[in-house]
């Protein structure tokens, strides 16, 4: 079974993304509020915790950086050591990563809206886990807008379940 992380801040279409993936034998494991909306839709979704075996700490500022996550998404699926090293501390490979950032930008431009507050909307995993999927692009497809999610939908529909390195390179060079 292929696993998909999803960790969206724009929410539109991640439920129907989710069921489609899971149809094409897709795990989904996801965090805080995106699988909280998935949950709420009956969709079967495994916590980053469960992965972990940590839970969130720090009011959420870390709930995804963590070894478990980051090897599964950079693990060349190739490199017998690094399949090892991913076996030894119980974790699986990452096929697919779709994340959105936090708004910053437009939270900035929020006059009302204290440096406290603000500072909470600079996204430190989500912006990892994107450089980690593209410096992996051989093996892992990287989703950054829900505008891509008919073009994975119609890849992955093309490719009986799949993706092809010509996808996930665009994908990847799409990400920044």
């Amino acid at each position: 079974m292929k696993r998909a992380l999803l960790s969206v801040w724009n929410k539109e279409n991640i439920v129907e993304l989710a069921r489609f993936l899971i149809k094409n034998d897709f795990e989904i494991i996801s965090t805080g509020g995106t699988k909280q909306i998935l949950l709420d839709h009956n969709v079967n979704v495994t916590s980053i915790s469960h992965v972990t075996k940590s839970e969130e700490i720090m009011n959420g500022r870390v709930k995804t950086l963590h070894p478990k996550i980051f090897g599964g998404i950079l693990a060349d699926h190739t490199n017998e050591n690094h399949l090892k090293d991913l076996n030894s501390i119980n974790s699986k490979i990452i096929d697919l990563v779709v994340v959105n950032l936090y708004p910053f930008e437009d939270m900035a431009s929020n006059k009302n809206m204290g440096l406290n507050k603000l500072i909470e909307y600079i996204d430190v995993g989500g912006p990892s886990m994107l450089r980690a999927a593209a410096k992996n692009y051989k093996d892992v497809a990287v989703i950054t807008s829900s505008n891509q999610y008919d073009e994975l939908i119609n890849e992955i529909k093309k490719k009986k379940g799949s993706t092809s390195l010509q996808f996930r390179e665009k994908m990847s060079s799409e990400a920044f």
